[in-house]
């Protein structure tokens, strides 16, 4: 992934604080996770090694989030925590690096998501793949997740409206302040705002026409 020295990655995810789509509440790890973080960031292999394993179970849950399929899910954890362990250095302690995580947990979801998608799109279901035990792709995370509908919404969005996705992600899945977004996107309190807004109100027919 690539992006600004204290994101992971500038194409972000979503859903709802105050009257948003939904809301998948940040989690904050505890100050001695924080320290960690700092101490990773600064080169500390040690403390990087410390990080990872603290983080695991925390990822895995909120990976579970987005896809149902444990095995998908694990199959995120694993690429969030190798971009952790690649751009924890781009980690400066502007946000918390809860928030900073969260970010990177809901772009691998994503692109995890869309993975499977076209896997599934490329091994159509025949009678020979269920005799022979193999998964069947309409069972995956594709269709069967607590929150496909958003990943699908955000999809269709970075389509038609890219510019806004990130305050969506950042505000509604990633619960960050209006204070962290206006620093992260270099954009003025009132646009961030704004954006928002629209963002939640195209977003909110897709969600229940269920597309």
């Amino acid at each position: 992934m690539t992006g600004s020295p204290d994101d992971p990655d500038n194409t972000p995810d979503p859903s709802g604080d105050d009257g948003g789509a939904s809301h998948a509440g940040a989690g904050r790890p505890d100050d001695g996770t924080e320290a960690l973080a700092t101490r990773a960031a600064g080169g500390d292999a040690a403390a990087l090694d410390q990080l990872l394993r603290a983080i695991h179970p925390e990822v895995l849950r909120r990976c579970g989030r987005f896809l149902l399929f444990r095995e998908d899910a694990e199959e995120a954890a694993q690429d969030v925590l190798l971009q952790v362990h690649r751009h924890i250095h781009r980690f400066e302690g502007r946000s918390r690096f809860s928030t900073w995580l969260h970010t990177v947990v809901a772009n691998c979801a994503r692109q995890k998501y869309r993975e499977l998608k076209r896997r599934s799109a490329e091994q159509p279901l025949t009678p020979a793949t269920q005799e022979n035990g193999a998964p069947d792709p309409r069972t995956t995370s594709v269709i069967a997740g607590s929150r496909v509908d958003i990943l699908e919404a955000l999809d269709r969005l970075e389509r038609d409206s890219p510019h806004l996705v990130a305050p969506l992600v950042y505000r509604d899945i990633c619960g960050m302040e209006y204070s962290e977004i206006v620093d992260r996107l270099g954009i003025p309190l009132g646009t961030v705002k704004s954006r928002l807004h629209h963002a939640r109100r195209q977003l909110r027919p897709w969600l229940s026409s269920g597309f």
